[in-house]
């Protein structure tokens, strides 16, 4: 179609009586490359004829074959939404959805639902942030590998849309000198890609490129019928969906925070790792919110040159790209250095739970030793692997491979920059000691948690537990009582850097918070006498 009458069609596709089923009146959607025109009981998806470097849509041909590929992509996470691809026939002025005749356009044919359900029209519980973590990750696991010989996820291929980004948004000059902004973020990307060159091919090698989705934002998620329901995945441009998985999970990561949402931010990350295990992903992350954030100031810049200039809206995307450069800047900065948390407790006596809300208070990785167990043996979380003592996966040997495990990866994610609290009995005061030996070679702060509660709750609430069957733990009654005989208390010098909790009778969060913030505080103070 020419592109000049591409506006005549947009206008006819308006009225009702260009569509083969009942429709009352049509809503049109605009972004920067597509419009979506809601009639009725569905949806159509048009390409705009535009060339922008990133995408070309810019012949019929290449709008169809994209399409198809929309098509087959988002399937992938939304079946039950995506139709069809399908032909608008007739003129310009005068046009039919799904007619018969020479095709002056296609669509992608999709079911309809409330723009409600989009999870940026709404505020998010943290039990949907789970269920999209454990989805998206489930995801991840069964999606193609690049192959090795592919141009895709090189060092190469990293850093090419990252500077595309910021050539796209200087080549707009929407701020009056926005260069020594883009030029900090860039000098930042160029070093940082640098220093990550060998964990970007080892990552690649190793089997962490694949074909994502690849514009995985809220704005791209809804809620339908209760489900979550993914959709418009990139389908314009490969080498932007055959990425590091750690690239996909930073969109929702940079999203999340820019909506005010930092603690599900945290919890999503955490629950993804929980599922995936791949701790790795932490060394990549603030590269790529760097990038997703200019991603979303790009789409910003390039709506802002196609709006009036005079327009509320205008003056909304302007804000809006302006927040975006702050936030790429904001994942520049280290405000501090990672600290150690160590959770110790019987089983029972609530370290997973006030875990889990630590997690979403502050910066910090959770690592569980019951989950790691199971991953060491190939086994679910959500599987119960009961057995008699020292049996099963449950053999000492299996324990301290279980504690070197948490070693390691508590080391490796405080070389990543991060916070990390480790969730384990630690009934042992060697096994303690390993890790007061990680703080001082690392030169990090570290704090004990010392949870504990009467016997009686502890049984009470093990017996709760197995009769739920909802948790990675499987320690019962005999497992706590050899736990009370063998519990070894805090030595005087642990006492000193310990938080006490009493979990039948736990204090309010910003209590726990404060406490353990004077614990680091005493810590850093007994460093530096």
């Amino acid at each position: 179609m020419d592109v000049d009458a591409f506006p005549r069609l947009l206008e006819a596709l308006m009225r009702p009586d260009a569509y083969p089923h009942p429709v009352d009146a049509v809503e049109h959607i605009e972004t920067h490359i597509s419009h979506v025109f809601l009639a009725g009981a569905f949806a159509y998806k048009l390409k705009k004829p535009i060339d922008l470097g990133f995408l070309d849509f810019s012949t019929l041909e290449r709008r169809r074959r994209c399409c198809e590929e929309e098509l087959r992509l988002n399937r992938r996470l939304a079946p039950d939404l995506y139709i069809g691809v399908v032909g608008v026939t007739g003129t310009p002025s005068a046009p039919r959805m799904c007619g018969s005749g020479p095709v002056q356009e296609y669509a992608v044919q999709m079911h309809r639902f409330p723009q409600e359900a989009l999870l940026d029209r709404q505020a998010l519980s943290g039990e949907v942030i789970d269920r999209l973590a454990e989805e998206v990750a489930a995801f991840h696991t069964r999606i193609p590998v690049a192959d090795t010989e592919s141009p895709f996820g090189t060092p190469e291929a990293v850093l090419a849309p990252m500077v595309e980004n910021l050539a796209q948004i200087r080549s707009r000059a929407l701020l009056p000198d926005p260069c020594e902004c883009l030029d900090r973020l860039e000098a930042w990307t160029r070093a940082r890609w640098q220093v990550l060159i060998p964990m970007i091919e080892r990552r690649r090698r190793n089997g962490y490129v694949r074909e994502c989705h690849g514009d995985m934002h809220r704005g791209n998620i809804a809620l339908v019928d209760g489900e979550i329901r993914i959709f418009d995945a990139i389908e314009f441009n490969p080498f932007l969906r055959w990425i590091d998985t750690a690239s996909e999970i930073a969109f929702l990561i940079m999203d999340l925070d820019e909506s005010g949402a930092a603690p599900l931010a945290r919890r999503f990350l955490n629950c993804y790792l929980e599922c995936c295990g791949d701790f790795e992903l932490l060394a990549m992350l603030d590269l790529y919110k760097v990038y997703r954030a200019l991603v979303r100031a790009k789409v910003m810049a390039i709506r802002l040159g196609q709006a009036d200039p005079d327009s509320v809206q205008e003056s909304r995307d302007r804000s809006t790209y302006i927040r975006y450069l702050e936030l790429a800047e904001s994942y520049t900065a280290r405000t501090r250095p990672p600290r150690l948390l160590i959770a110790c407790g019987f089983s029972g006596s609530g370290k997973s739970c006030l875990g889990r809300q630590l997690r979403e208070a502050l910066p910090l990785i959770h690592l569980r030793s019951d989950i790691e167990r199971k991953r060491l043996f190939g086994i679910s979380e959500a599987v119960s692997t009961r057995a008699s003592l020292d049996a099963g996966i449950y053999f000492p040997t299996a324990t301290e491979w279980t504690y070197a495990r948490l070693l390691r990866l508590a080391e490796a994610i405080l070389g990543y920059g991060y916070d990390v609290l480790v969730d384990a009995t630690f009934i042992t005061g060697a096994r303690r000691a390993r890790f007061w030996d990680l703080a001082r070679r690392r030169g990090v702060q570290a704090v004990i948690l010392a949870l504990d509660a009467p016997l009686e709750v502890l049984q009470e609430r093990i017996i709760f537990r197995l009769g739920a069957g909802d948790d990675a733990s499987d320690a019962n009654l005999q497992v706590l009582s050899r736990q009370h005989a063998a519990c070894e208390p805090l030595a005087s010098e642990e006492r000193a850097r310990a938080v006490f909790i009493d979990t039948s009778r736990t204090p309010p969060l910003a209590e726990v918070l404060a406490r353990i913030e004077s614990a680091f505080g005493s810590v850093h103070a007994s460093t530096e006498q």
